[in-house]
């Protein structure tokens, strides 16, 4: 990000100081390339903190709201649903491995929208599978496949987003919830198939060691992580019951693309009763959990001016020194007529390389008067930001944690996944909101 942020300003300003040497005033009163440069600079810095004063209250509702399904067990709910389809996407991890519990409450984590959870137990299980991991540095093919999931994972309730449109004044912020739902399917559906017909092409020698020594290996370890509680995962339900689950969510599917417009304002009123429900019939105490819950949100909120300012300023000046209408321009040409226009390019390409820089667009791009969040633009960027992860940073934190150096196929069907989500996202929304709706 640091590479990024910097090459941003740095390319704004360079083309901002060659239109100022060969600008010619029209007139006395009009306002040079480095004047409009200066003042977007302090706008956008005080937009910024007016944005994320604005994110306080809906983050602290959204927060608050699955604080309150997580006490009531609703994260083990769902490790218990995944388990049955993760022994057979990932046959070379032992059923009761601790490596399979942590990568369940990842899956698990990141369907609620719970990233901050997420990223924990995303971390235990990488270090989990690399006690299986016959040769140390090289990602195993579990590891690989895990990680192409966890860029593209399915997502029920992008809360982030959501809070973001609200924000910014949409009259239907949850509308996303559909897309997303559609887009994050087909993304990750392609991370599997890709992942698992990578690892053929890229195969590992395999040092002859039985499998039961490295289970061995792994039991005499697991002392060394007592302190996060992985049992939640260890249970499982029937078979069934797992593929009603998810036939439900594929059922959804086609019912967003029907009844998406209907569905969607009852979104968010409905969430609010169905998880205080859920609460109330675990016996949560709904009022205090949901307010600790909400403290969180409200820091979270203020956590983030910082990230909002340096990103808004830097796409502000990349944008008023006139640089992306050079970079756009040549490019929408080729994408507009297949639905990505011009103004949603800048997300697109920043998704998988930058989490903060693609939410920084995102803001922007739906604050802006010209736009908005509730235009075809507003919900494709919108879905674009709620339906994929950030591959690259994903990359470095996992992968990172256990020393891999020899990544195989995992970046490649990590950018297909990501490839697939933007066309999914295009094509849902297009649908729902564009000129087919």
């Amino acid at each position: 990000m640091n590479v990024i942020f910097f090459a941003i300003v740095l390319i704004a300003f360079v083309v901002a100081a060659f239109r100022q040497v060969t600008w010619e005033a029209p007139d006395a009163e009009a306002q040079s390339p480095m004047e409009i440069l200066g003042i977007g600079m302090i706008d956008t810095a005080e937009s910024s903190v007016t944005l994320a004063l604005g994110l306080v209250g809906v983050m602290a509702l959204f927060l608050g709201l699955m604080k309150v399904a997580e006490e009531g067990g609703l994260l083990v709910i769902i490790a218990k649903l995944l388990r049955p389809l993760m022994k057979r996407l990932f046959p070379d991890v032992p059923a009761n491995h601790p490596a399979m519990g942590a990568m369940i409450l990842n899956m698990s984590a990141n369907v609620m929208g719970l990233g901050n959870a997420a990223t924990p137990f995303g971390i235990r299980a990488m270090q989990e599978l690399d006690k299986l991991n016959p040769v140390k540095g090289t990602a195993t093919n579990a590891m690989a496949l895990f990680l192409a999931i966890n860029t593209s994972s399915v997502t029920l309730l992008p809360t982030g987003v959501i809070a973001l449109r609200a924000a910014a004044g949409s009259d239907d912020p949850a509308g996303i919830v559909p897309t997303t739902l559609v887009a994050t399917i087909c993304s990750t559906t392609v991370a599997i198939v890709m992942a698992k017909l990578l690892q053929r092409f890229w195969t590992v020698e395999r040092p002859a060691v039985p499998a039961e020594a490295a289970v061995a290996e792994a039991d005499r370890e697991r002392d060394d992580f007592k302190d996060q509680d992985l049992s939640a995962a260890d249970d499982a339900y029937p078979v069934y019951v797992s593929t009603l689950a998810l036939g439900f969510i594929v059922a959804l599917v086609p019912l967003t693309v029907l009844y998406g417009k209907q569905i969607a304002p009852w979104i968010i009123p409905g969430l609010m009763i169905l998880l205080l429900g859920f609460g109330v019939a675990k016996r949560v105490r709904v009022y205090e959990c949901f307010v600790e819950g909400a403290k969180d949100g409200f820091n979270v909120a203020l956590r983030i001016i910082p990230y909002l300012v340096a990103i808004l300023v830097a796409v502000g000046m990349f944008r008023n020194s006139g640089a992306m209408e050079y970079l756009i321009t040549p490019l929408a040409a080729v994408t507009g007529p297949l639905g990505l226009p011009a103004e949603a390019l800048p997300m697109a390409l920043l998704r998988p390389l930058s989490g903060s820089g693609a939410y920084g667009i995102l803001a922007s791009i739906i604050n802006d008067g010209a736009i908005g969040p509730d235009s075809y633009t507003g919900y494709l960027v919108s879905t674009l930001q709620g339906s994929t992860e950030t591959t690259f940073y994903v990359l470095a934190v996992y992968f990172g944690a256990v020393q891999i150096r020899r990544i195989r196929h995992a970046l490649a069907a990590a950018l297909s996944a990501d490839l697939a989500g933007i066309v999914a996202a295009v094509a849902i929304c297009g649908i729902l909101y564009g000129a087919l709706a």
